[in-house]
């Protein structure tokens, strides 16, 4: 199927390695002009060349900076005039008791993981207008329902994202800009494959089994009872960020293996 992204112009905020990687490469895989970024001009320039090596698109750039940031947006807005798509894909997580998370954490959280979106989609919203043609896309989660115990403070930031998206769709209301929330299941990103790979050598297990206890102690309401891979996610992105999702607005998508036990 040919998504019609040919020529858009899309960001991905923290798109080095993990579900960010792979929905970039998606798209470039589709045609789009992908900016990567992250952090540090090593990682971003490596993942531009093998991203580019791999979809055969020379359209591939980069961008370093930590988007966490207001400055750092405010300049990744100024050197790419004319983004049509924005992914929302930054964010952190840490597991920690409810009791020891200080006003630090809650307040780095909710910059990083609410704010850097609302900061990205308020810049480049006004040449979206212009064009009266946008997507915007906030990779939440599945924890934005189902508030995690272990990480209460993440759980919040992505329930935040979910109203952020909400809101904001209703503001473009009759306009050709949709604003959509993705909301992934247990995802085998690399921050996950290497919590998974740290517990299996502590505990002298196989990383199979490690997952198996995993979905049956902590994620018992999966369906597919595994980890989703990141091009799994990647693959609802990039057709929620294509010209034919045009009647696809305000919603939240759920690509969780079915963990989220709701119908609705």
């Amino acid at each position: 199927m040919d998504l019609q992204l040919k020529g858009k112009l899309a960001l991905v905020s923290g798109s080095t390695a993990g579900i960010g990687r792979a929905i970039a490469t998606a798209l470039a895989a589709e045609g789009a002009a992908v900016i990567v970024n992250g952090r540090s001009q090593a990682s971003v320039d490596q993942a531009v060349r093998e991203i580019a090596a791999a979809t055969g698109n020379i359209s591939v750039r980069g961008f370093a900076g930590d988007l966490g940031t207001a400055a750092a947006a405010e300049q990744v807005a100024k050197e790419h005039p004319g983004i049509q798509i924005l992914v929302n894909n930054l964010g952190i997580f840490e597991p920690k008791s409810f009791e020891e998370i200080p006003d630090a954490d809650w307040m780095r959280f909710f910059e990083v993981n609410v704010l850097s979106g609302v900061r990205l989609a308020r810049l480049l919203l006004p040449a979206m207008r212009q064009a009266n043609w946008g997507r915007i896309i906030f990779i939440s989660s599945e924890s934005g329902i189902q508030i995690p115990a272990e990480m209460v403070h993440y759980g919040v930031t992505k329930t935040a994202q979910l109203a952020v998206a909400r809101g904001l769709a209703e503001s473009l209301a009759g306009t050709g800009i949709t604003v959509n929330s993705v909301l992934p299941g247990p995802t085998r990103s690399r921050g996950v494959g290497d919590f998974v790979e740290a517990l299996a050598q502590g505990q002298g297990k196989s990383e199979a089994q490690v997952e198996k206890e995993f979905f049956q102690t902590m994620r018992p309401t999966s369906l597919i009872k595994r980890f989703a891979t990141p091009e799994e996610v990647a693959s609802l992105v990039a057709y929620v960020a294509s010209p034919l999702a045009s009647a696809t607005t305000g919603a939240a998508l759920r690509v969780d293996g079915g963990v989220v036990k709701s119908v609705f």
